[in-house]
């Protein structure tokens, strides 16, 4: 365990780093500027907890459910914050060992990192914590109980209204667990839903969806024919794309503010990048996507709706090394762990837990305990 002023340089960076320039750069008409607003709040909550301050009051524009749950969200980030674990790996030099596609689905490559970088010892988590490197890097944010009872149900009622999307996502035939392009969606690694109205499946949805392959970096050209191609995802570009974004839209708000608390630097980073992504789509007459991009309620351009998966051990090749994925759950069910095997941490991954670490750097997997 490490002492509470093994991490305290990160809690003054976050305070030093101003975001306040983003706030004119925001549409006023996009779901955005509310993300924006409840995320300061959510900082300021954050801090005043780990400062021993007293609370901010929430801005009167917040609605009583997302203040509850912006509220709960900020003390779960702290609790979490002032209960560190230190472990002696070192994450710089673990990714430089990583090839670059890395799937995490060859054993023998990963008992092999395992070798040159083992764990110290197993550790179970259960209660809100951090992880940091030998570096003094947070790694992953633990956090049970984030989510509140009204965010379960937003999401348990979003993925009831996504079933057909989610039925029509499920793939069959041969597989094999090493290959990476077929095991998120096929039939093999779903449970029959146990509650009403769930449909197991695996569906991605994105205002600006970037096609297999056709991945691009930098600032958006004038002209989309010189290489950047980014378009609606195919799950909305049904009849219901507006309500699938919008059933999942205080979710992806509290998110957001779990966001800029963790990552405060991705925070910004993606916050710009969507507000010129809407300039680009309104230049180039795509309406379609500008009208996504105004609804979408999340600073990530893309979620994942995993619906009664389990997920064998595995990385997210495409999550950059300095990033950090967000994982949330719902549902009725208990005794689920979530295996971090490089780091040698199980965590207990029951309904209303939040996670987040980057899914390239951490080797993950969910089971029934």
């Amino acid at each position: 365990m490490a002492s509470q002023n093994t991490c305290s340089y990160y809690h003054e960076d976050v305070a030093a780093l101003d975001l306040d320039h983003l706030t004119p750069l925001i549409p006023q008409d996009w779901a955005l500027k509310a993300i924006h607003m409840a995320s300061e709040w959510v900082e300021q909550q954050f801090a005043a907890y780990v400062g021993g301050r007293s609370l901010v009051p929430a801005p009167p524009e917040l609605d009583p459910e997302t203040m509850l749950a912006c509220g709960q969200m900020a003390f779960v980030l702290a609790e979490a914050y002032q209960h560190p674990i230190k472990l002696d790996i070192d994450l710089i030099r673990y990714n430089e060992a990583l090839a670059k596609r890395e799937s995490g689905l060859n054993d023998a490559h990963e008992e092999a990192l395992l070798a040159k970088f083992p764990p110290t010892e197993r550790i179970l988590l259960d209660r809100p914590s951090v992880v940091i490197d030998a570096g003094y890097r947070i790694i992953l944010w633990y956090l049970p109980g984030a989510l509140n009872w009204s965010l379960q149900r937003d999401m348990y009622v979003a993925t009831i209204g996504m079933g057909d999307l989610l039925k029509k996502s499920i793939t069959h035939g041969h597989t094999s667990i090493r290959n990476a392009s077929n095991w998120r969606t096929h039939q093999s690694n779903f449970y029959p839903a146990g509650e009403p109205g769930l449909i197991p499946g695996c569906i991605n949805i994105s205002p600006c969806w970037f096609q297999q392959g056709h991945e691009r970096y930098g600032q958006p050209p004038l002209n989309p024919d010189e290489g950047f191609m980014p378009e609606v995802s195919s799950s909305l570009k049904s009849d219901m794309n507006i309500s699938v974004i919008t059933d999942m839209q205080r979710p992806g708000l509290v998110a957001s503010a779990a966001l800029r608390v963790m990552h405060p630097q991705l925070y910004q980073a993606s916050i710009v990048t969507q507000v010129q992504l809407g300039h680009w789509a309104a230049t180039q007459g795509l309406h379609q996507m500008s009208r996504m991009l105004q609804h979408w309620a999340s600073v990530y351009t893309g979620a994942a709706v995993m619906c009664n998966r389990q997920s064998p051990n595995h990385r997210d090749p495409k999550c950059p090394p300095e990033g950090l994925d967000i994982l949330t759950c719902t549902g009725g069910y208990d005794r689920t762990v979530m295996q971090l095997t490089n780091l040698g941490i199980d965590l207990v991954y029951n309904p209303g837990v939040m996670v987040s670490y980057s899914g390239r750097l951490v080797r993950h997997g969910v089971r029934r305990a």
